[in-house]
């Protein structure tokens, strides 16, 4: 039974590494812009206008550090 088993996981561990990388034109749908993540400008303000009321900080977003001022 562990042999089996062992033969399972193994065929499939080598039948996913035949696949190389997906081209774009092979996405399909997920290629599609309305596919993206924070696609919106007014869902992307209020992400940040609700990350700044926690954190006690304003701008810098993507820069480390907070509204403390410690880097």
């Amino acid at each position: 039974m562990k042999r089996l088993l062992a033969l399972a996981v193994a065929a499939g561990l080598t039948g996913c590494a035949g696949f190389g990388p997906v081209q774009p034109w092979e996405k399909g749908n997920l290629a599609k812009p309305e596919m993206t993540f924070n696609d919106s400008g007014v869902f992307n303000r209020y992400d940040d206008h609700i990350y700044t009321s926690r954190e006690s900080s304003s701008g810098g977003a993507g820069v480390g550090g907070g509204g403390c001022g410690c880097n």
